[in-house]
């Protein structure tokens, strides 16, 4: 466990100014790859910290699958740490977030598999399984009106497609069985309350609920699962509350025993883990930054989300549908806005495979070991020492990456797009491999400007990114961010922003604040700001040009191998 500071003075001041005990939330996020808990204060300071892993299987290729019973003791791990040697009675909420991966359950709430081994411990569908590619091709197909908010294409990472193949592939031993499907984020809330309702933000974001109109019957039967509407979608949610709602009657005595906190606390509504960390960033006060944002209404700033994937989330006021990237999305976010939502389906899992993958990855490990270092910042400092006198991304002068090695998700959406690296020479030595790490980071920042440049170009006006996740702790990464969209990025006081927005669902059920954007505003903080350098713009604006071409060349190398 990592102690963010001490204890000491965390009596808070109320409002009224009298001196009040410290009320503390405890966030709880559920990632790829681990479990992350944070007990956070009334100012969104964490002031602890704890991380547990969790298991992932590949029984075969695209195919990804986890344990929702695994994933809940990791939650009751990481929980029990952050409460240690506090009262526990001035814990006055929780709050999860999550991957928006796929649960399946019986009608006894008991786990089914989700795979043709019958191994029912791995009952979830991960968010990044590709395994229903033909069904979302034949949802596609049908053009039906709710694929207008996710982009006018549905994305095989969705629900729709992955419970389609469910019916299609594992009827015996899963679809004829199941009772419960829960998103991820929805299952915690769950287990932690007994309470069955789902947060608006799963359903309106993945499984094509509308805010206003609720499901649409018509849909579930032109696809064939109409099953779901023959028992008024009991299996996926028939009861809906906004994002930091208050659960039932707070967590239930089995659930508090196996998180080690007080029976009867306010527990929120869910969120998916990328709106759980545009939450903990966008509000954020900005004033004394010399940022253009400071006089501009929230629906100015772009949240980043950048991990294994990347996330981009604007807010505006009245709907604002944008090809190719998701929603407009009525309160999945920020209650009372509409939420669009880009992203890259690989960032930080794309940086991981091009370093890792090179000749001289051994070597950089060594050295980066020897030093006491990650291997991203020995390279960050390898980079510094070849650009000589030229500013460090110009080193990729003749080498350009395109990213989507695991398809397009926003603005092309389009799964069938590969990864491309042109400008590879025959020598394989740890500067080569520290200027291809250069360019993949370059070619996720223009992918991020291809984004921006669609959603302004459908009516969003936006002037900052906030960014947050793992990748916003490498500077090169954020750096490289603002240099190319040319807009100045904001980090927050604290790093992991996505365990404070989980935090803020909680402080909101409590009843501590009136509503999410109040909580939003007191609790997210701003800890830097980086501004572009506009110096380098004409060159970047070069290898823009290029990265455009890239993707119109692989099309054109398509269509030549699919001609007769």
């Amino acid at each position: 466990m990592m102690w963010e500071q001490t204890r000491e003075g965390a009596g808070t001041t109320m409002p009224g100014g009298d001196q009040e005990p410290g009320s503390y939330y405890v966030g709880v996020d559920v990632g790829t790859g681990s479990v992350r808990a944070a007990l956070v204060d009334q100012r969104g300071i964490i002031l602890a910290f704890a991380d547990q892993p969790i298991n992932r299987w590949e029984p075969q290729f695209n195919h990804h699958e986890q344990s929702s019973e695994d994933i809940w003791a990791a939650c009751c791990v990481v929980t029990k740490q952050v409460v240690q040697g506090i009262d526990v009675n001035q814990i006055r909420g929780l709050g999860f977030d999550a991957t928006c991966s796929l649960v399946v359950l019986d009608k006894q709430f008991r786990p089914l598999p989700v795979n043709h081994e019958g191994e029912s411990h791995r009952n979830i569908i991960m968010w990044l399984d590709h395994r229903a590619v033909s069904q979302v091709h034949r949802i596609n197909e049908t053009k039906h009106r709710v694929l207008q908010c996710v982009g006018g294409v549905m994305s095989v990472e969705m629900q729709a497609p992955k419970l389609l193949w469910l019916k299609e592939n594992l009827r015996e031993t899963c679809w004829d069985k199941a009772g419960h499907f829960f998103d991820l984020p929805d299952f915690l809330s769950w287990k932690a309350t007994g309470v069955t309702a789902r947060s608006l933000c799963s359903l309106v974001c993945k499984w094509t609920y509308s805010a206003e109109k609720g499901w649409d019957d018509s849909f579930w039967k032109m696809v064939g699962l109409e099953d779901f509407v023959a028992d008024n979608y009991s299996k996926i949610g028939n009861q809906m509350l906004p994002p930091g709602a208050s659960l039932g009657n707070g967590l239930t005595p089995e659930a508090a025993k196996d998180l080690g906190l007080p029976a009867g606390i306010a527990v929120a509504a869910s969120l998916i883990d990328a709106h759980a960390g545009g939450l903990g960033v966008i509000g954020a006060d900005v004033r004394g930054y010399g940022l253009a944002c400071e006089g501009q209404p929230v629906t100015s700033r772009l949240a980043v989300i950048c991990g294994t994937s990347s996330c981009h989330m604007g807010i505006s006021k009245d709907p604002i549908f944008v090809p190719g990237v998701w929603g407009p999305y009525f309160s999945a976010m920020v209650p009372g806005f509409w939420l669009n939502e880009g992203g890259q389906s690989v960032t930080g899992k794309l940086i991981d495979h091009m370093v890792q993958g090179h000749a001289a990855f051994p070597e950089l490990q060594a050295k980066a070991t020897a030093r006491c270092q990650s291997v991203y910042a020995y390279l960050n400092s390898h980079l510094d020492l070849i650009k000589k006198a030229r500013p460090v991304g110009f080193l990729t002068v003749d080498l350009h990456v395109w990213p989507d090695f695991h398809g397009n998700r926003s603005p092309l959406a389009d799964l069938t797009l590969k990864g491309m690296v042109t400008g590879l020479k025959l020598s394989q030595d740890l500067d080569d491999l520290a200027i291809l790490y250069l360019a993949t980071v370059q070619a996720i920042a223009f992918g991020t400007r291809l984004i921006v440049e669609a959603m302004e170009a459908a009516g969003h006006s936006l002037s900052t990114l906030f960014l947050c996740g793992g990748l916003s702790k490498n500077p090169l990464f954020v750096q490289t961010h603002a240099d190319i969209t040319g807009m100045p990025v904001v980090l927050s006081q604290e790093a992991e922003s996505v365990l404070v927005g989980a935090a803020v669902l909680g402080a909101c059920a409590s009843g501590d604040f009136t509503s999410v954007q109040e909580a939003m505003a007191r609790m997210s903080k701003v800890g830097k700001v980086v501004f572009p350098r506009l110096e380098d713009k004409r060159y970047y604006d070069k290898k823009y040009q290029v990265f455009l071409k890239l993707v119109e060349h692989q099309k054109e190398y398509a269509a030549i191998m699919k001609g007769d």
